[in-house]
């Protein structure tokens, strides 16, 4: 445990959340000799701690505070308090996700010089040159010791990748591996080598997942510069008379309001907490939430464009064997608007265990073509779509005041609805997926409607300039000098890959910037 601060000591750095970029922030900085306090909402699991049982795993990590929704989404229909299926523990959903880790491509980062106007969609390019970032994914690459990367092996086959496979070559298909996943697929390294023992989603038992709970938090701590304190739920940013922030209040594990002081905030608790925090900061000079001038804060929230193919065959492939995600087909990640809308999608084999199995895919159904299905699991296969979804100014962010959390504090209100890009990709996708499983002669195929949301950006989004985001091209606010976003909720657009990586690289990024500025006196 790295050794405490006082509440009083206005020289560190606070960052809210330990996930993929505040876990990362946090180390990169106390390794810089750098003091921080990190507070995280949620508790300390380690793999000891984890459940290999998908109801009471869920229990254990995941956000379960209440949220609303609203728009046109199913989920708003089938969950309508759980918007996203992330994790309130240190780590974040570092312990939740699969470990998938891709590059943006480089046209990714400039999706309005590539796209062009997009009718209904707020399109804006990135305002980082891709080369900045060609060192930071390597970097983080090895920190996460990501596969097919530095000379790492892939990791080895499950029986769904295997179908996987098999189906996408059927179809004419050739960018097809089991990917460049953050689980250790060798005896190097500090991390135990994978053991395919499956539910990836409730915390790696063996630790070969990289997750910030038991890398980056504790090689932080072990510096003596870096402390967490668990079981802090933040409810406000606070700021002087100059407009810089001076500290949080938060409650504790017992729910005392306490407060630290701070020379900087970072804050990290992901693409809804995050907006409803600098919301929840509203002052009489920040009349409509800190660091919003701009009107931008929880505006453009993204979550891709997803949904699920399940295909059953007259033999067992007994999915859940193996890593959950080891297996991408990126074929369809290019721009080509010939296919009816702008950017690209890639599939990734997927697995749920059976109580998630019935609870998504297809709520609220039942009967006999529904029961049927599930008698079939253990002939399955499945696979995820991830396509960029198009960000929209009314997809947003606001507070409910009309529902209070356990500590008095409005919820966050999650509004989303497809634009007519989204839909046209998830359509190809679920084309795309279904032919890969009847080209394998699957007795049946079933696409599946996308879930909560474990993919979420925008709402807090980077721009060039102050009037078109919240933050510029190193998470600082526009509005404050001082305070910075340090996850997700800064991407400006959201690519067709899996955010992890990048966030991660952005951190380590910011981590160098944050030092620079604080040395030189600028901060």
């Amino acid at each position: 445990m790295g050794a405490p601060f006082d509440l009083n000591d206005d020289s560190v750095v606070v960052i809210i959340g330990t996930g993929a970029g505040g876990g990362t922030l946090g180390n990169e900085l106390a390794q810089k000799g750098i003091s921080v306090v990190a507070l995280e909402a949620g508790g300390r699991y380690l793999p000891q701690d984890f459940i290999n049982d998908e109801w009471d795993s869920f229990g254990q990590l995941a956000w379960t505070d209440t949220r609303t929704t609203s728009g046109d989404w199913r989920v708003s229909r089938d969950f309508k308090n759980l918007p996203a299926w992330i994790v309130k523990a240190v780590g974040g959903t570092t312990t939740h996700w699969a470990g998938a880790s891709l590059r943006f491509q480089d046209h990714e980062w400039k999706a309005k010089t590539t796209y062009g106007e997009v009718e209904g969609a707020n399109l804006l390019d990135w305002p980082i040159d891709p080369r900045e970032m060609d060192d930071y994914y390597t970097r983080a690459e090895d920190k996460m010791r990501v596969t097919r990367t530095g000379n790492r092996p892939g990791l080895p086959g499950s029986n769904n990748y295997k179908v996987f496979e098999a189906g996408a070559k059927a179809i004419g298909k050739q960018q097809v591996s089991t990917g460049r996943m953050a689980i250790n697929s060798d005896e190097t390294g500090e991390r135990m080598m994978c053991q395919q023992t499956g539910f990836c989603f409730q915390g790696c038992k063996w630790g070969a997942k990289w997750s910030t709970a038991y890398t980056e938090v504790p090689e932080g701590e072990a510096t003596g510069n870096m402390e967490v304190r668990e079981n802090s739920h933040v409810a406000r940013i606070l700021h002087d008379d100059t407009g810089k922030v001076t500290g949080v209040e938060y409650f504790d594990k017992d729910g005392t309001l306490q407060m630290q002081k701070a020379r900087i905030v970072c804050v990290a608790g992901n693409s809804i907490e995050s907006p409803r925090l600098l919301l929840n900061s509203a002052s009489e000079m920040f009349p409509d939430g800190l660091a919003n001038s701009s009107g931008q804060v929880g505006r453009n929230y993204m979550r891709h464009v997803t949904g699920s193919v399940y295909g059953i065959f007259d033999k067992p492939v007994k999915m859940w064997r193996g890593t959950t995600m080891a297996g991408i087909m990126q074929d369809e990640n290019i721009h080509d608007p010939e296919r009816g809308f702008v950017g690209g999608y890639e599939l990734e084999t997927l697995s749920l265990g059976l109580p998630f199995m019935a609870a998504f895919m297809d709520p609220g159904r039942w009967g006999r073509e529904f029961t049927t299905a599930l008698d079939s699991y253990e002939n399955m296969a499945g696979l995820w779509i991830v396509g960029e979804d198009m960000p929209q100014a009314d997809n947003r962010i606001t507070l409910n005041q009309d529902v209070k959390d356990q500590h008095g504090l409005p919820v966050a209100n999650v509004n989303f609805s497809d634009h007519p890009n989204d839909i046209a990709m998830r359509d190809h996708a679920y084309k795309t997926g279904m032919a890969m499983y009847d080209a394998l002669g699957a007795t049946r195929v079933l696409p599946t409607p996308p879930y909560p949301s474990s993919h979420n950006m925008g709402t807090n989004r980077m721009s060039e300039k102050p009037e078109d985001g919240v933050v510029n091209k190193h998470g600082q606010a526009h509005d404050v000098p001082n305070l910075f976003v340090s996850d997700g909720s800064q991407f400006t657009t959201g690519a067709a890959e899996n955010p992890t990586l990048t966030i991660v690289a952005l951190a380590i990024r910011q981590a160098e910037y944050i030092a620079a500025e604080m040395s030189n006196g600028t901060l």
